[in-house]
């Protein structure tokens, strides 16, 4: 039994969720995308109470050049108030979607209240998708989008002294971590270093590469194959989707050396296949003196902040974030 398995205990407000019919399978994932790709215009019903006014910033798509094509770039800034310094914290945030699904639109209206409320420049990467686009497209999409956004955030009223934090959710995270282990040995970012990571429900190893020291800790791919909204099948596909090496730190980077890491958040499900991985992460972190700070959801399952928003849980989830959010702009307060 894993020392945690007690945090797979359904959460007593978690409603019965309907499985997808049918066998998960490759050729599902035009289903996933559908689950995921709601057009701005659907989400609006949702966030119309509390979307800020759009004189209150300023949002530009860019188009930037990447190996073997173009990604889009979605840039929000605040308009500053009277008498505020015009220079922000820079936020790249980067969506999840098992690698196969999500666009810049998944957490659009996300960004656009924090970069208003939180003050803040919000960089939003629309990296290309697997299967059509397999490892390592997405991340070094993701890569150049980041340098990117060093070179060009003067532009819009970005400061990477203030902040350059990276955050995503499931794959995102995934991305975001990789990436920051990338960063490290990067000449380019010496004088622009990434100064913390927000990791939801991040992807960490694949089960075909679980370190053997650390088997036993690593048992929720297992214990919670059957969790609602994303299972051990589905989370199969989307690593035969991705094609990457299990054992590749990009891919894992749990694999990675640790050492040097910037401040990171994490947010968990206790309902997932995917929580152990990020519980031993966030210890693997502070044990090399990583600062982190770390909220756990027990009962609930993967994305359950995002499809089942009426939960108390979802609104603690976005509060949780903010004061992650807060606390990585200034981890010694």
């Amino acid at each position: 039994m894993s020392q945690y398995s007690h945090l797979s205990e359904p959460d007593p407000e978690l409603p019965s969720i309907p499985e997808m019919a049918g066998p998960i399978t490759r050729d599902r994932i035009p289903a996933v995308r559908e689950m995921f790709d709601i057009p701005l215009s659907k989400r609006l019903e949702i966030y119309k109470s509390r979307l800020p006014a759009e004189s209150t910033y300023k949002l530009e798509d860019h188009q930037i050049a990447v190996e073997g094509g173009e990604i889009r770039v979605r840039i929000i800034s605040p308009t500053p108030t009277d008498g505020e310094d015009s220079e922000y914290p820079v936020l790249v945030y980067f969506h999840g979607g098992g690698w196969v699904a999500g666009s810049i639109d998944t957490k659009d209206f996300d960004l656009r209240i924090y970069s208003v409320e939180d003050r803040l420049t919000t960089f939003n990467v629309e990296y290309r998708l697997a299967p059509d686009h397999p490892f390592p497209t997405g991340l070094n999409d993701s890569y150049t989008a980041l340098k990117w956004t060093v070179e060009n955030c003067k532009i819009f009223s970005g400061s990477l002294k203030k902040g350059f934090v990276l955050a995503g959710a499931s794959a995102g995270a995934n991305l975001v971590a990789a990436m920051t282990h990338r960063a490290l040995k990067d000449p380019f970012f010496e004088h622009h270093k990434i100064t913390g990571n927000i990791l939801q429900i991040p992807v960490l190893v694949h089960p075909a590469a679980y370190p053997p020291e650390y088997i036993n800790e690593l048992l929720s791919f297992e214990q919670n194959k059957d969790a609602p909204i994303i299972g051990k099948d589905m989370m199969n596909v989307f690593y035969d989707c991705l094609s990457g090496p299990p054992a590749d730190p990009d891919v894992s980077p749990l694999l990675a050396d640790h050492t040097g890491l910037p401040p990171a958040y994490f947010q968990i499900c206790g309902l997932d296949p995917l929580r152990d991985e990020g519980l031993l992460y966030e210890r693997l972190l502070r044990e090399k003196g990583t600062p982190t700070k770390l909220d756990i959801y027990p009962g609930l399952p993967h994305g359950f902040s995002t499809i089942l928003r009426q939960l108390k849980a979802s609104k603690k989830w976005e509060d949780d974030f903010r004061g992650g959010l807060k606390w990585i702009l200034n981890p010694s307060a």
